[in-house]
């Protein structure tokens, strides 16, 4: 009896540890699809952004219109009425406004009013939105590039990473480690805004403790801190809608003071904390010189010249990339493992991802853009020792001017601090996965310790899913603080806090509304769900180049390849580098003879509004490129009323075609335009334009169908 016992034990057990592996497997590769959908947006916004930056700097006219239509938001003139001390006097504040009245300066009693009024849904009015930013304007100023701490004059300092718009995770913050104050100092470490819906509220709550408590509330600046990546995650339009009237006077303020936050903060002389990282060229001697207000976006390239450029061979060079897109292998970098403790108990784990590269992201990448040569790198096959500058998906070289100080500055707050993050190899080479700044090793990091004579490095700027990890020997910590960041039950947020032994003590925790009801299975259920919704869109938007690919290897027309041919083709034209062979079964279904029917990847998705006007072509341009769009319309959209005139979304038209290096038809836009100005009134509503160029997924709106009809029965 005592051996089936001891049987039916160890059975049991085994069953158990192979249905944890394979959870543990789904996770991680559920991770992976959220995480490199995340890092090609931002390769698309900085390709975008450089495209238009090269435009604006070289280019009187683009179709009559081009820098017109983009220099307000590249370079914005300034409203003199802004200058002036009390311009938020001038905006009157109605009786029946029920919000928080601040006076100037703040005292505890306007916190917790602010505080009240964002937990009840409240907006601030913007006479103090305004004023707020004002004051903070003329505090920020008199502050350093580099903030310098001391533990002598507190217990402990607290150390935040990102809480993108997340208001329910600082609110969560502060109350399990208290408001801040002198006793409760705090280190934010930047990317405060963009994805998450109440962004506002978050940096005006940053903002008010910052003006209450300079000495104990310090705030370094993110790569969202950027007006330009704040048109694609959602900031600027948040503004907006919330602040019609004055939308576009905050975005403004927004801009200057963004532009100049701290850029680092150094605690007893030993740890350092940045949002991104460093790199092989991060001296911090320089970093505490530069005018860091100059720098008001990492997306406005440094000026160059029509004249350093050879348009016809990049022209050329295009071609021959568009022609060798799908048959060039990619190379891969390994990042940071990680290995995890909480204040409690103290565990370790490793961990690493791969990220993917591809000669065709490395236009985008700004370190390529830097005036002195790149590294070496087996994804970068062209010559090294040129400057790479992007334009319409292509590449021009031009040999490397001597470095001007604006881009040395430029190179050095932007590229290097706010967009770099570690890697396990040594050396520092370009982030092609990313898109932007680099990727360093750890002797990179143990270099530039010894140089200033610091311990440890702590950084933000990639989610984790418990929140935090080490790497580099413990030398490096990345902090992460905006819990369920892909997904409900997605990842836990974290934050730091470092007494006089300067010993790192992690603190995690996760806002939950539904998801301590749910089993880990069915939290780990859901997150895939949602990552491979957001694959198969991704799959949609590049049918045609996947099917292209797809029949060079089916040969005899079968409709069908072998699973590393599949996988092959998938992964040279989408570079995410994720586990093909893994995710088949959820995307594609076997042949009899077990090959892969490549067709069913697609038959469960259908557009969103069928418009006879479009060609099947035209339609898959816009599924892909549909953020893009809308950030073009949002420039042209000056009002931000959701309306644009027939002529203007021809404007749009020019602009993206020229972006993407691709002839669309004139008369097939005016196709377009008459068949979506369906008042007919010559003004065209963008948001019902958007919604016909959305992926839908048909076993969705089956379920919709299905759970409509079932609601209805109850009433029957």
């Amino acid at each position: 009896c005592t051996c089936n016992s001891m049987k039916a034990a160890v059975l049991i057990q085994r069953w158990y540890r192979r249905y944890m592996a394979r959870l543990e497997m789904r996770r991680r590769y559920t991770w992976n699809i959220f995480q490199s959908i995340e890092y090609a947006g931002e390769q698309d916004q900085l390709q975008l952004s450089s495209f238009f930056s090269f435009m604006l700097d070289n280019f009187t006219q683009l179709n009559g219109n081009g820098p017109d239509l983009i220099s307000q938001l590249l370079d914005p003139v300034v409203d003199p009425w802004l200058d002036r001390e009390t311009c938020y006097n001038m905006i009157p504040v109605p009786e029946l406004y029920t919000g928080p009245r601040l006076s100037f300066p703040l005292s505890v009693s306007d916190t917790n009013a602010l505080l009240s009024a964002f937990k009840e849904q409240q907006t601030l009015h913007a006479r103090y939105v305004l004023q707020l930013l004002c004051e903070t304007k003329k505090l920020l100023k008199q502050m350093p590039n580099i903030t310098h701490l001391s533990t002598s004059y507190t217990n402990e300092i607290t150390i935040c990473g990102d809480l993108h718009g997340r208001l329910d995770d600082l609110l969560l913050i502060f109350y399990k480690n208290g408001l801040p104050s002198a006793e409760t100092p705090y280190v934010f470490n930047g990317d405060f805004v963009d994805r998450g819906k109440k962004s506002i509220e978050v940096v005006i709550l940053l903002f008010a403790y910052l003006l209450l408590y300079p000495d104990y509330m310090h705030l370094n600046r993110g790569n969202h801190e950027d007006h330009i990546m704040n048109l694609r995650y959602g900031f600027t339009k948040e503004v907006m809608q919330k602040h019609k009237a004055h939308g576009r006077e905050i975005l403004q303020l927004f801009q200057d003071v963004f532009s100049l936050l701290p850029v680092a903060t150094v605690i007893d002389g030993k740890i350092l904390i940045v949002h991104g990282g460093i790199s092989d060229q991060t001296d911090l001697d320089f970093l505490s010189s530069i005018e860091r207000h100059k720098v008001k976006s990492a997306l406005r390239f440094p000026r160059r010249s029509v004249e350093q450029l050879d348009i016809g061979q990049s022209f050329r060079q295009m071609k021959r990339l568009r022609s060798t897109a799908y048959s060039r292998p990619s190379s891969k970098n390994r990042r940071c493992g990680h290995s995890r403790q909480d204040s409690a108990a103290s565990t370790s784990s490793s961990s690493s991802s791969s990220s993917s590269s591809s000669s065709l992201c490395s236009p985008r990448t700004p370190s390529c853009l830097s005036p002195r040569p790149c590294p070496s790198s087996p994804s970068m096959p062209y010559a090294i020792n040129d400057l790479q500058v992007p334009f319409l998906d292509s590449l021009s070289s031009v040999p490397p001017p001597s470095p001007p100080q604006h881009d040395r500055e430029w190179k050095q707050v932007i590229v290097d601090i706010l967009w770099s993050d570690p890697k396990t190899q040594k050396g520092c080479s370009p982030n092609t996965f990313r898109g932007g700044g680099c990727y360093f090793g750890p002797d990179i990091t143990q270099r530039l310790l010894l140089q200033h004579g610091l311990q440890l490095l702590i950084r933000s700027h990639e989610c984790k899913q418990e929140g935090y990890e080490l790497c580099h020997g413990g030398q490096v910590i990345t902090i992460f603080s905006a819990s369920n960041y892909y997904e409900e039950g997605s990842n836990r947020g974290a934050y730091i806090k470092v007494g006089r032994e300067l010993v790192p003590r992690f603190y995690q925790y996760q806002v939950s509304r539904t998801t301590r009801k749910l089993t880990l299975t069915q939290r780990v259920r859901a997150a895939e769900g949602s990552a491979l919704k957001a694959l198969k869109e991704k799959l949609f938007s590049h049918r045609s180049e996947l099917l292209s690919g797809l029949q060079q290897h089916d040969l005899n027309n079968t409709g069908s390849v072998s699973v590393s041919e599949w996988a092959q083709v998938l992964e040279s034209v989408l570079r995410l580098d994720l586990p093909w062979r893994t995710l088949r079964p959820h995307l594609a279904r076997l042949a009899p003879d077990g090959s892969v029917d490549y067709q069913s990847c697609f038959e469960d998705m259908e557009s969103g509004i069928s418009l006879p006007q479009v060609t099947s072509n035209l339609a898959e341009t816009l599924f892909r490129y549909r953020t893009d769009i809308e950030i073009i319309f949002n420039i042209i959209d000056k009002d931000h009323s959701g309306l644009i005139s027939v002529e203007e979304f021809r404007h749009t038209w020019r602009l993206f075609s020229a972006h993407l290096g691709v002839d669309i038809d004139d008369s097939a836009i005016d196709d377009l335009a008459r068949s979506i100005d369906f008042n007919k009134d010559g003004s065209i509503d963008f948001t019902e334009f958007l919604e016909a160029f959305r992926v839908v997924h048909k076993l969705d709106s089956k379920d919709q169908q299905l759970n409509g009809k079932m609601d209805g029965d109850k009433y029957l």
